[in-house]
């Protein structure tokens, strides 16, 4: 009689009597089994099959029973329990059958392909089919109680711990009669079927906050499986690699759903708690590969470059989703493990994968340690994904500490990576991935993007700190070499030059480093070299804020004392003759290398005789009469550098020739020469600082006042700007104006159409409460700093920046290596024709006309600010233009002049 028809049965005392006698069954086979355990196992062939088929009945049997129990009202729950008792009965009677059996002969048998037909052989195949069936069983045991919704928690327990323990006999032999990596698969997919539906339900728009209580309910069934994962995992690396894909994609979804949870406020509680339950055991998983013995290097290769392969950074995005969405999170558990690599939902959970193997690199085997340290350049790139970026500047995570530590306070993810590539360099420094690290580093010291450039600098600045001295002074006199290699006149002053990128991280390099550092650099690029390139790397060191206060007493006074020196000297000699265009020599070094050490506050100087301000006045008037471009460029340059000079030197503002200065940069910039050179934007920086130090000074409010109504104009002219960096430093300039100023009538230097004017909206609509409004913000902005929660406002921000960065860096990342200019290499005279390729008569006056067309145009744009006052946009682009269209013109002008 079946379960089916007792049911239907009319006959309650009928329905009783059946399943008592089911009871009392099942209560037989427990006794069973029970009973075997102190017998030898059977060594008869025909026994052998009675009890095979009679395990096998009863585990179906003990199935059945377990699938009806919510059909049977009055004996359910004894049922349920005696069931539970034979599968612990059965548990016991495997373990003490293998434990019986000599599995290491049984396997040497096996490897050697010899016939099992003696009776130790037959007795240890018959426990394998035993316990084969009991794994199956309770696979499928499991399988339907973690599906019944938590009801059944005592048979997931025994289940699964039973699957482990059984899985744990043999010694492996088990292998080759079950199918492991299925078993495995089982687990995960129970884990992240979980976690896919506390995804879907916390995504919800209609959301509430998730307590700590009600997350960890939803994490520990998932740990629970994740455990007996790692076990299986460890027992049986080798069947396990076969599957590694779904079992690793596991890990990264589990960190990828842990920063989701905690960029959402509302969900802060369970970002903690699969931080402290869940991420640590996952992290297990992908190390019982790094560190089984069992897994070889290749393999272990293999499954980092399927984590972190190439493929990652594409810009295809199957599932089209944001990271920053909340309510993409359910999308997260979609991906499979064919469309891992381009998933860009997981990009941010790979990278914390990654920087957690970092940290966690003492704990991982010396050959996967090799492997990481290959991918390093993956890393990097990833942190210019504009989602991967915003995340890394935004975003607190709580630290997933090693096994035997404590677990550690929320700590910003940027300082998290820093530490963790820290920790690897620490631990690989003595092994062959040093290597690779070394090469990864210094291939990516002038990295396009600014926060990998960063990263890698700090990296070089641990290097310097804690190095042997002995391979911090060969660093320096490597890189201090390879900035002499690079010199070339005039470089010193391009900020993106090869030689300014390079003194820019010396500067920074020994900033962070021991003070002999300082000292070390110094005398390598000048105390032993004493020609004209020393003086241009020594410029572009001071440049780029060399610490000159750090020097050794001695070296810091000469240093100084050369800088003033030569700096006045280079005034005194001024306007005998035209600076020269050529030459191998920086024209005005000297006001360069004094503008910057100031800058930096690296060193003091007074000037009694006001020498500075009177040079200003004559660099301004040779400015303005200058119409050569390459000597007019070499004059506004000076007058920059001039203009910070005295910014820096607070009692120059005190000389009569200041109001001559102040009347002569109206004259130059409102309505002089400067409106037609379309390079001059390159002095209002300078300018803007200047400005700012008249706040100091008496100013007469009267409008009749030429002086004063001067000082209006030129911020009427900064505050209009509209880039971004010169709205910053302008409204940086007037807010430090207005704060030390005498004057009542601040309203008259603001013009009515400055850039903080005009709402962000149209931009057409300007209004003056609208700029002070934004004044106001700015300032107390300067003042503040405030802590930085990840609210979604700011990681869109940041992803609007890190997009376009990202895009930047493309263009730099794609420029053909062969379009370039390179240095003109060194040929022998001796062999080569010393003749030149005359361009054709035409060409050469073609470029004459041009030359003079360009000289007409610049002299009528000055007469364009009295007639077309109100065209500042047009005049602005046209001016852009023009600029663009005289570097083209000077270009094939100095190509024909060659020719």
């Amino acid at each position: 009689m079946t379960l089916m028809s007792t049911q239907d049965s009319p006959e309650e005392e009928h329905s009783s009597l059946f399943y008592q006698l089911l009871l009392d069954l099942l209560g037989y086979s427990t006794s069973i089994f029970a009973a075997l355990t102190r017998y030898p196992t059977a060594v008869d062939k025909g026994l052998m099959s009675i009890i095979e088929n009679f395990i096998l009945e009863e585990l179906n049997l003990t199935k059945d029973c377990i699938l009806a129990v919510k059909a049977i009202s009055s004996l359910g729950s004894d049922i349920q329990k005696i069931a539970l008792d034979v599968l612990d009965a059965l548990i016991r009677l495997c373990k003490v059958y293998s434990h019986g059996i000599n599995w290491d002969a049984y396997l040497k048998m096996i490897e050697e392909r010899k016939v099992l037909d003696n009776e130790e052989a037959e007795c240890a195949d018959h426990v394998s089919k035993i316990v084969k069936f009991t794994v199956e069983k309770l696979c499928e045991l499991g399988i339907l109680a973690a599906n019944d919704g938590g009801n059944l928690v005592s048979l997931i327990n025994l289940s699964w711990k039973g699957v482990v323990n059984l899985l744990q006999l043999g010694r492996g032999s088990l292998a080759v009669k079950l199918n492991v990596g299925d078993i495995i698969l089982t687990l995960i997919s129970l884990a992240n079927g979980s976690l896919r539906c506390a995804a879907e339900t916390w995504s919800s728009p209609s959301k509430e906050t998730v307590s700590a209580m009600e997350a960890r309910r939803v994490f520990l069934p998932v740990k629970f499986y994740l455990i007996n994962a790692v076990r299986i995992i460890s027992q049986y690396p080798s069947e396990a690699f076969c599957v590694f894909k779904d079992i690793i994609l596991s890990v990264i979804m589990i960190s990828t759903f842990r920063i989701f949870l905690i960029k959402d406020e509302l969900l802060k509680f369970a970002g903690d708690a699969i931080s402290e339950i869940l991420e640590p055991t996952s992290f297990h998983m992908l190390n019982s590969f790094l560190n089984s013995t069992r897994v070889k290097s290749e393999q272990k290769f293999q499954i980092l470059e399927w984590l972190f392969g190439d493929e990652t950074y594409s810009d295809n995005v199957p599932l089209g989703c944001k990271i920053n969405e909340a309510s993409s999170m359910s999308a997260i558990f979609s991906v499979s493990s064919g469309t891992m690599q381009g998933a860009k939902i997981l990009f941010i959970g790979r990278v914390a994968v990654f920087v957690n193997l970092l940290k966690n690199s003492p704990d991982i085997e010396d050959d996967a340690r090799l492997g990481m340290a290959r991918k390093l350049g993956w890393l990097l790139c990833t942190f210019t994904d504009k989602d991967v970026y915003s995340s890394i500047l935004v975003l607190e995570l709580p630290t997933m500490s090693r096994p035997s530590q404590k677990q550690e306070s929320d700590e910003p993810l940027y300082h998290f990576i820093i530490n963790a590539l820290k920790t690897f360099m620490i631990v690989t420094s003595s092994s062959q991935a040093w290597g690779e690290i070394e090469s990864f580093l210094l291939e990516n010291l002038f990295h396009p993007h600014f926060l990998c450039q960063e990263i890698v600098t700090e990296l070089w600045c641990f290097i310097s700190r804690h190095a042997d001295k002995v391979v911090v002074d060969d660093m320096i006199e490597k890189f201090c070499s390879l900035m002499k290699y690079t010199e070339a006149p005039d470089v010193a002053l391009n900020p993106d030059s090869l030689v300014r990128k390079m003194a820019r991280f010396l500067c920074v390099l020994v900033t962070c480093g021991p003070n002999s550092m300082v000292d070390k650099v110094y005398n390598t690029v000048v105390g032993y070299n004493t020609s004209h390139h020393s003086s241009i790397t020594y410029l572009a060191l001071l440049m780029e804020g060399f610490p000159l206060i750090a020097l050794s007493e001695k070296l810091r006074s000469e240093a100084k004392q050369q800088i003033v020196t030569q700096y006045f000297n280079f005034l005194e000699s001024f306007g005998g003759k035209l600076p020269i265009e050529g030459g191998s020599a920086v024209y005005g070094a000297p006001v360069f290398a004094l503008s910057a050490a100031l800058q930096f506050r690296l060193i003091s100087i007074s000037d009694a005789e006001m020498k500075t301000i009177k040079f200003l006045v004559a660099i301004i008037h040779k400015y303005r009469d200058c119409s050569d471009i390459k000597i007019r460029d070499k004059y506004r340059r000076l007058l920059s550098e001039t203009l910070g000079i005295i910014s820096n030197m607070k009692h120059s503002y005190t000389a009569n020739e200041l109001e001559e200065v102040i009347l002569s940069l109206q004259h130059l910039f409102i309505s002089g020469p400067a409106l037609s050179d379309g390079k001059s934007f390159q002095c209002k920086p300078n300018l803007s600082s200047f400005m700012a130090g008249l706040g100091n000074i008496e100013l007469d409010d009267r409008e009749d006042n030429a002086v004063s109504s001067a000082v209006w104009e030129l911020y009427h002219m900064l505050l209009r700007e509209q880039h971004w960096a010169l709205v910053h430093l302008a409204i940086t300039a007037f807010g430090y104006f207005a704060a030390h100023s005498n004057c009542n009538h601040l309203w008259r230097y603001v013009p009515p159409d400055a850039a903080l004017s005009f709402d962000l909206a149209t931009g057409k609509e300007a209004d003056e409460d609208r700029f002070m409004s934004e004044l106001k913000a700015f300032l107390e902005k300067e003042t503040a700093c405030p802590k930085i929660r990840p609210c979604p406002n700011t990681v869109n921000m940041f992803a609007i920046d890190g997009q376009m960065l990202k895009e930047t860096f493309k263009k730099i990342k794609d420029v053909d290596p062969k379009l370039m200019v390179s240095d003109p290499m060194e040929i022998d005279n001796e062999k080569q024709p010393n003749r030149k390729r005359k361009f054709p008569d035409t060409v050469t006056k073609g470029v004459e006309l041009l030359r003079d067309g360009v000289k007409v145009m610049g002299a009528a744009l000055s007469e364009w600010q009295h007639n077309q006052f109100d065209s500042t946009d047009i005049r602005d682009k046209f001016l852009t233009h023009f600029s663009q269209l005289e570097d083209v013109v000077t270009h094939l002008a100095s190509l024909a002049d060659s020719g």
